[in-house]
């Protein structure tokens, strides 16, 4: 089978960032100007884009990845590892003028992390990249894009796949009313509270009703949209769409490293809504996948199959 017939079988298309992660444990975060001493320096995969595509293959899904690297051993290695995790990765194009993204992680002894970005050709991925890897789209049911790359180029998936549902994840969050003219080709959008906030008025919601308040608002403003997901941490999920919002606690468990959680719900709603066509459905087990995923170490590395999730 030739890649591009490979390629057209993917049912999940993913449109975003390739990182190689630079991880180190810590027992607290340093204050500004205070040195402290890391262990259990780690690299590996990552990158928003690639992490949902990892996730969503994981998951059983035949998958695509639209990006870029660069034409180093940070890029070979990436993709690399997509194609031994069942990620097709000819739509992503190798950049001759820019090195491979970059991700600096640090994780704490609470689980939680501090994350700093260099894009690299991330960011220059183009409407001619896509064009490029159109032939990636041709039976896609499921594009799934985040804000780690050009987010103009959003606005060019419903013209590559038509007949596609567009999930949204607004990560990291931008300036607010930065992304407004991108929202119009979503049918879903997929933040957490503080990227709903720069979806909206730029200020984070307290509590869960002033979060349904600012979902609801997003809604309002785009006809496409058929529901807004915010992920909330330990506090859940709200679904909010045309009806009355629906909430999904989370699930209590020993998190180890919270790095990739938001990914492993990004390609667990995928799966979701492939599964039911329902977004509330997709959501609670978005909820599971991304529960299973924080009790591992690392981004990719942590991603659960679909046994590990119904195991859970």
């Amino acid at each position: 089978m030739s890649p591009s017939e490979a390629v057209g079988a993917a049912e999940v298309v993913v449109v975003g960032s390739l990182n190689l992660d630079l991880s180190v444990r810590v027992n607290r975060f340093p204050d500004p100007g205070e040195t402290v001493v890391g262990t259990d320096l780690v690299s590996g995969g990552g990158g928003k884009g690639a992490n949902q595509a990892v996730a969503a293959s994981r998951l059983g899904r035949r998958v695509a990845m639209v990006g870029a690297v660069g034409d180093d051993d940070a890029g070979r290695r990436l993709l690399s590892d997509l194609e031994a995790f069942g990620v097709s990765v000819s739509g992503v194009v190798v950049d001759d003028d820019n090195p491979t993204g970059t991700a600096l992680i640090e994780v704490d002894d609470a689980g939680e992390n501090r994350i700093v970005v260099v894009a690299g050709a991330n960011g220059a991925l183009n409407n001619q990249a896509l064009d490029a890897a159109s032939v990636v789209f041709d039976s896609a049911k499921v594009v799934l894009t985040q804000f780690e790359t050009p987010v103009e180029l959003i606005q060019q998936l419903p013209r590559l796949a038509p007949s596609a549902v567009v999930i949204v994840n607004p990560a990291p969050a931008l300036v607010a009313g930065e992304a407004e003219s991108v929202l119009g080709a979503a049918d879903f959008v997929v933040p957490n509270r503080h990227e709903l906030a720069a979806l909206d008025d730029g200020v984070a919601a307290v509590d869960r009703d002033a979060v349904v308040l600012q979902a609801g608002r997003v809604l309002r403003n785009h006809d496409r949209l058929r529901a807004v997901v915010v992920t909330l941490g330990v506090d859940g999920v709200v679904v909010v769409d045309r009806d009355a919002p629906f909430f999904i606690p989370a699930i209590a468990v020993a998190a180890v490293d919270t790095t990739a959680a938001g990914d492993a719900f990004c390609g667990g709603f995928a799966d979701g809504l492939l599964a039911s066509g329902d977004p509330r459905q997709a959501a609670s087990w978005a909820v599971r996948v991304a529960a299973c995923a924080v009790t591992r170490q690392g981004a990719q590395a942590s991603l659960p199959t679909r046994d590990d999730v119904l195991a859970l």
